[in-house]
């Protein structure tokens, strides 16, 4: 089992960025792959992007090329750098462990078994 806690969310302008952190409370190295989702009010829940233990990424189309998802794995923390902001990224981001021990994953295939509990990201136009 594995506890996270995100961390980072907050308000910016249009244009800006901001970094979310998520803190396990284990090693997820080559147990768990990691991932972001994040939920808009009135809006299903949606993949952002997705890490594999082995670095590999992925990511929805809608951010690719503005978001970059990393690891580091000896602090056994996940981060999401969000840039080039807009007014539709304003949602609630989630932190989420898939248990893949022998599998990788990408971000449209990914079915967390943990959560978070979600930090908020507000985009201002």
């Amino acid at each position: 089992q594995v506890q996270l806690v995100e961390s980072g969310g907050g308000s910016v302008q249009s244009g800006g960025s901001l970094k979310v952190s998520c803190a396990a409370s284990r090693s997820f190295y080559m147990l768990y792959c990691m991932g972001w989702f994040r939920q808009a009010p009135g809006k299903e829940r949606e993949g952002v992007a997705g890490i594999n233990s082995d670095g590999s990424t992925s990511y929805a189309d809608s951010v690719k090329g503005r978001f970059t998802i990393s690891q580091d794995i000896a602090k056994s923390m996940l981060y999401l750098q969000m840039n080039s902001l807009k007014p539709e990224d304003t949602a609630m981001y989630y932190c989420a462990a898939e248990f893949c021990p022998l599998k990788k994953i990408t971000i449209t295939n990914m079915i967390p078994n943990y959560w978070g509990q979600g930090t908020q990201v507000t985009v201002s136009s």
